[in-house]
């Protein structure tokens, strides 16, 4: 039976701006929560902040492969995630944006687009991603009804039916050949030339369910009550035509949610804030956990795991350095 918590409702312990705590973790998603319980675990003075409390796992229709249930809505499973934390009495400040960070000596000042700064010896930034999307008409409409961005989480859903792989990178290979193993057919569909790597392309040979189709764009997605086709351009012979399907796979990668830190952390060319193996950026103080990062595999689970180590790692830099004071104005705007 699922919890019916009502994640609207204001926590009982706010954010203070007068406060200097441990730690401020900036996302509310699985990473973020997680840094959160360890963290207080740990005795540490912390506190979240987070545009949308829950993250991307609140547009997830059923999670089927987080250890311990084995079946849940995505909302169900943030819900638990946030009455643990909330019964720890972490104060949580939801429905705000990060303008940008800043430093003062040692401390990390975090300003909020209502004008207000929070600070903190450390930072943990774990706002994670959002999937590229294809912006096609009906995509929105039949998102979450036959529209699914994570072939590893949604694909059991569509065992032995008719499933549209959009993309050609690795990512909608690996999932072409992941999900050619449960539906009936798959049509990896891509608008140019595979960018995969080859060892991945020669593997679609041997299924015979998976068809190709290259330098072919899609257009729309159709269906009534949920998906039932896609209107497709060749590129090469400028023939329109419907393929019929009952869901579409949108893998066409991600975006991490880093453009208000990357004046402030090194990233990489996708945007991604580049850590090492205990979630530390090049920024003295400053972690980062979760979809926003490096790290591989974006998953439910790895998300949180990344958010207990991390706080670990947090719980061990203030162990080790030498206890930074708030200086006497300690709200500064």
């Amino acid at each position: 039976m699922e919890l019916n918590l009502d994640i609207t409702q204001e926590p009982k312990v706010k954010l203070e701006e007068e406060v200097l705590y441990d730690t401020l973790i900036i996302g509310g998603g699985p990473a973020g929560l997680n840094t959160a319980l360890y963290a207080k675990r740990k005795g540490m003075k912390v506190g979240i902040i987070t545009e949308r409390l829950g993250g991307q796992v609140m547009d997830t229709s059923m999670v089927e492969n987080y250890l311990g249930y084995e079946s849940m809505t995505g909302e169900g499973l943030v819900n638990k995630f946030i009455s643990h934390v909330q019964n720890l009495q972490v104060p949580i400040l939801k429905e705000v944006r990060v303008e940008k960070l800043s430093k003062e000596g040692e401390l990390h000042k975090v300003h909020l687009n209502n004008g207000e700064v929070y600070q903190s010896r450390t930072l943990v930034l774990a706002t994670g991603s959002k999937p590229r999307k294809l912006g096609i008409p009906g995509e929105q409409e039949f998102s979450g009804k036959g529209v699914a961005y994570c072939a590893i989480c949604d694909g059991p859903f569509f065992e032995g039916l008719d499933v549209v792989i959009a993309g050609g990178g690795n990512t909608a290979v690996e999932s072409a050949l992941d999900l050619a193993k449960i539906a009936t057919k798959v049509d990896l569909v891509h608008r140019s030339q595979f960018r995969a790597d080859q060892v991945l392309v020669d593997q679609l040979k041997n299924y015979d369910n998976i068809h190709i189709h290259l330098d072919t764009q899609m257009e729309e997605i159709l269906g009534e009550a949920m998906v039932t086709g896609i209107k497709v351009l060749d590129k090469n012979t400028g023939e329109q035509r419907i393929m019929n399907t009952n869901g579409i796979f949108v893998e066409i990668g991600y975006l991490p949610n880093s453009d208000a830190f990357q004046d402030y952390v090194e990233v990489n060319d996708r945007k991604e804030i580049i850590v090492d193996g205990y979630g530390r950026t090049n920024v003295k103080g400053v972690f980062a956990a979760g979809d926003i990062t490096t790290i591989p595999y974006k998953q439910i689970i790895t998300s949180a795991g990344d958010g207990a180590k991390v706080a670990l790692a947090v719980n061990d830099y203030l162990n080790t350095h030498a206890k930074i004071e708030a200086p006497q104005q300690v709200v500064a705007k």
